[in-house]
C-alpha cells in the first residue's frame, strides 16, 4: 500500500453505526506514517468497524505500555533504541568497548521489563501484535560486518529468549521476521534522514509492510476449510489415462519432485483437519488406481468426495460443496489449466482459484506458501480433526435416513445421540464457530479476537458451547449461544451451529436447556437476516409460528407448545 492510498482510506467516512475497534500503537519512535498505514490496513480488514488507533509519547515504550487506555488490541513495534538508547542513532557516545559491554548487560534487563508489561496487558484481555526490532544493529566496531560480533550475538540471544517467551503467552502474536523480510528487504528499511529529522526511522515501503503484518496479527482473515484439487499434471506429473496410473510421477528421478512437495502439503493440511477433494476429467477407474498407489504421499482416504468424469469441473465443485455443506468462500480450487480455473471461477466467484504451475518448481513452491497462509491456524482443535470423518458419517447417516421406513423422530431415537453443554468462556472454539458459521447464524456478527475476549469477560454474559455425538461418531463442539438477562427475559446476542449438525434437533435442545437453566419467561433473539442464514430464519419461523423479522421473541409456553419430542433420543448433560 502506498502512503497516498493509506491517507485516502483514513479520510473516508467511518461506518455510522459500526462497533469501534480500539487499538494502541506502542513504540518508542515517532509513530508518524506507521500509524497511518496501520489504521488504513485495519480499516480494510474491518470494513464494518470504526477503527481508532492511539499512540503514546516519544522515547518511552515502557511508559506507553503502562499508560495504554481501554483498547481491545495493541500493536507493539520494538526497535533497538527501546532496548538501550545507545543502540539508536540519536544518542551519541555508546560504541566504545565498555559501552558495548554495558549494552550487552542492559538489553536482557530491558526485555524482561517489556515482557512483564506485555504479560500484564495480555492477562487483562488485550490482544497484542508484537514485532521485534526490524532495523540493522548499529555498526559498533567489534568486528567486520560479515562476522557475528559480540554485540550482535548478545542481543540476538536475548531476543530469541524473549520471542520464545512472548510467543507462548496467550493473546500475544509475534510477527514472523522471515515473512517480513520477504516483502521488505533489510537493506531497504532504514531511513537515517527521517530518523534524524523527525524521529521516524522507517522508509515508507517498510512502514507499509510492517503495518500490514501487524494488522494481519490483530485482525486475521478466517482460514479456509477445504481444498479441491485437480489430479493430472497437478497432484502428479503426467496424464494417467494416457501413460497409465503406474507411470505418473512425483519424484526427483523423473524431474517431477514439485508434485511430491504439493502432495506433502496436502497431507499436512489433511492432518490438521482441512477437507480434501478431487475434481478431475478422467475415467473413474483410472483416477482410483492412481490415487490408491501405495507411494502417494497423501492417503486416498483423505479425499472425499472424488469427482472423476468428463463433465464440467464447475459441476464437480458444486457437488463437492454440497457434500461438504460449505460456502464457496471457504474453499480453494487448484488446477493446472487456466481454462478450467476460469470455468470454475465464473460459476463460483467466491471460490479461491489458484493455478498449479506445472513445470515451474519455483512457482509451485510459491503456491505451497500461499496455501500455508490460506489454511494455517494458530491452534488445531478436536473439531478440526473430526471434520472429515463427520462429513463421511453424515453422508452415511443421510443414506440410512432416506432408506429408513420410520419417522424422523424414530430414526433419531435409534442414533444414540448425546448432547453436552459447557460454560467455558475461554474456549477458543466458540470464537471460531462464531466467525466461520454462516447458515445457522443469528445475525452474521463477527468478532476480532480482542473484541470477543472483551465480550466474554463481561460477568453479565452467559456463554454456552454445545458438544454432540451419536452412533455415527462425535461431531465435537458444534454450536455456541451467548446472551444476557434483562429481567425475566434472556437476550440472545449470538447463536450459531455448524452445518454438520443440521437436522438432529440440536437447536431445539439448545432452547430447552436455555429456558430450563435461565428460568426466563421469554427469549429475545438479536436476529438480522443475511444472505446465507436461511436455515436459521426457517427454524425461527417454525418455532415461533411467524416470519423472522427484526427482533424475534418466543415465550416458554410457545416453545413448549411447538417443540418436537426430544427426550426419547438424546441425553443432556449440563456441566
Amino acid at each position: 500500500m502506498r502512503l497516498i492510498e493509506a491517507l485516502e482510506i483514513c479520510r473516508r467516512t467511518l461506518p455510522p453505526e459500526g462497533r469501534t475497534f480500539r487499538a494502541g500503537l506502542i513504540c518508542g519512535f515517532t509513530p508518524l506514517h506507521l500509524k497511518t498505514f496501520l489504521e488504513a490496513e485495519l480499516r480494510q480488514r474491518l470494513p464494518d468497524r470504526r477503527v481508532s488507533v492511539t499512540t503514546g509519547i516519544y522515547g518511552d515504550l515502557l511508559g506507553n505500555l503502562e499508560r495504554l487506555g481501554p483498547a481491545e488490541a495493541a500493536a507493539v513495534a520494538l526497535e533497538w533504541a527501546d532496548l538501550d538508547p545507545r543502540l539508536g542513532v540519536r544518542r551519541l557516545g555508546g560504541w566504545t568497548r565498555s559501552g558495548v559491554e554495558d549494552i550487552c548487560h542492559e538489553v536482557p534487563r530491558r526485555l524482561e521489563a517489556v515482557g512483564d508489561a506485555l504479560a500484564r496487558l495480555a492477562s487483562a484481555g488485550t490482544i497484542i501484535a508484537l514485532s521485534l526490532p526490524t532495523l540493522p544493529v548499529v555498526p559498533a566496531p567489534d568486528g567486520p560486518s560479515w562476522r557475528l560480533g559480540a554485540l550482535e550475538l548478545a542481543v540476538s540471544e536475548a531476543l530469541g529468549r524473549f520471542a520464545g517467551a512472548m510467543a507462548r503467552l496467550a493473546g500475544v502474536h509475534v510477527a514472523s521476521a522471515a515473512s517480513l523480510a520477504a516483502v521488505s528487504p533489510l537493506a531497504e528499511r532504514f531511513d537515517l534522514r527521517s530518523e534524524l529529522a523527525a524521529g521516524f526511522p522507517y522508509t515508507l515501503s517498510h512502514a507499509g509492510a510492517l503495518a500490514a503484518h501487524l494488522a494481519r496479527l490483530l485482525a486475521p482473515a478466517p482460514p479456509k476449510k477445504g481444498l479441491i484439487t485437480d489430479l493430472d499434471n497437478t497432484l502428479w506429473n503426467g496424464i494417467a489415462g494416457e501413460i497409465g496410473p503406474g507411470a505418473v510421477s512425483w519424484d526427483l528421478d523423473r524431474h517431477s519432485h514439485e508434485h511430491g512437495l504439493y502432495q506433502q502439503m496436502l497431507a499436512a493440511l489433511a492432518d490438521r483437519g482441512v477437507l480434501l477433494a478431487a475434481a478431475s476429467k478422467n475415467d473413474p477407474e483410472v483416477a482410483e488406481a492412481a490415487l490408491k498407489r501405495a507411494d502417494l504421499l497423501v492417503a486416498r482416504e483423505s479425499f472425499f468426495p472424488v469427482e472423476a468424469h468428463w463433465g464440467p469441473k464447475s459441476e464437480s465443485v458444486r457437488r463437492i460443496l454440497e457434500a461438504w455443506n460449505l460456502g464457496p468462500e471457504s474453499v480453494v480450487f487448484v488446477d493446472d489449466s487456466p481454462m478450467e480455473l476460469d470455468e470454475v471461477r465464473r460459476a463460483h466467484p467466491a471460490v479461491e482459484c489458484l493455478r498449479f504451475p506445472a513445470g515451474d518448481p519455483a512457482g509451485v513452491w510459491e503456491l505451497i506458501g500461499r496455501l500455508r497462509d490460506l489454511f494455517a491456524k494458530a491452534a488445531i482443535s478436536e473439531e478440526d480433526l473430526l471434520r472429515a470423518a463427520s462429513i463421511r458419517q453424515n453422508a452415511a447417516r443421510r443414506r440410512e435416513a432416506s432408506a429408513a421406513s420410520e419417522s424422523p423422530e424414530e430414526f433419531l431415537a435409534q442414533a444414540g445421540a448425546r448432547i453436552r453443554f459447557s460454560h467455558d468462556r475461554a474456549d477458543p472454539r466458540a470464537l471460531e464457530l462464531i466467525n466461520k458459521t454462516n447458515q445457522f447464524n443469528l445475525n452474521g456478527r463477527r468478532y476480532t479476537e480482542a473484541e470477543w475476549s472483551a465480550y466474554v469477560r463481561d460477568p453479565a454474559v452467559t456463554a454456552i458451547v454445545i458438544h454432540y455425538q451419536d452412533k455415527y461418531g462425535p461431531l465435537g463442539k458444534i454450536a455456541v449461544l451467548t446472551g444476557r438477562f434483562d429481567g425475566e427475559r434472556f437476550l440472545v446476542d449470538n447463536w450459531v451451529m455448524s452445518c454438520r449438525a443440521f437436522s438432529r434437533r440440536i437447536e431445539h435442545h439448545a432452547l430447552a436447556y436455555l429456558f430450563e437453566r435461565s428460568g426466563a419467561r421469554e427469549l429475545v433473539f438479536d436476529f438480522r437476516p443475511t444472505e446465507r442464514n436461511g436455515p436459521l430464519q426457517a427454524f425461527l419461523a417454525e418455532i415461533t409460528g411467524r416470519p423472522a423479522k427484526g427482533s424475534v421473541s418466543i415465550t416458554r409456553g410457545e416453545f413448549e407448545q411447538r417443540r418436537p419430542r426430544l427426550s426419547h433420543y438424546v441425553e443432556t448433560v449440563a456441566e
